[in-house]
């Protein structure tokens, strides 16, 4: 019989797998310009193909949290899910450091407040995967 933090915990985790499914599809679909506005100038590849990848990876990431249920895969697969959001973090500061507007974020003390939502990110891959 499954405990109340276990149940929790595979709650968190359906609800992030959402999450990065909703996500990814706005990537390839209503939200791409937005997402767009998030890829630093300096990154040497077209916005729009890096808006792409993301948006498949997030779908996958995605997809697997909302089917894998067994550890060791399942906190494996919670590692990987806080490494993407590690990895798309310059992406938050380049769009507060370059002033640029998306997704309701049209000031720096906004844009600035964002980045705080990334490490919450990080820690419920983690959480909500745990053993």
């Amino acid at each position: 019989m499954a405990t109340t933090p276990t149940i929790v915990r595979g709650l968190a985790q359906a609800a992030l797998g959402a999450a990065l499914l909703t996500a990814g599809i706005g990537h390839l679909t209503v939200a791409r310009k937005e997402f767009q506005a998030q890829v630093p100038t300096w990154v040497p590849v077209d916005p729009d193909a890096v808006v792409v990848g993301s948006g498949v990876v997030e779908i996958g990431l995605g997809a697997a949290l909302v089917a894998t249920w067994r550890q060791p895969a399942r906190r494996r697969l919670g590692v990987l899910a806080a490494a993407f959001f590690v990895a798309v973090f310059p992406g938050n500061i380049a769009q507060l450091t370059e002033h640029r507007d998306a997704f309701g974020l049209d000031t720096d003390r906004k844009r600035a407040l964002r980045l705080l939502g990334q490490p919450a990110l990080v820690a419920w891959a983690l959480a909500a995967t745990r053993r």
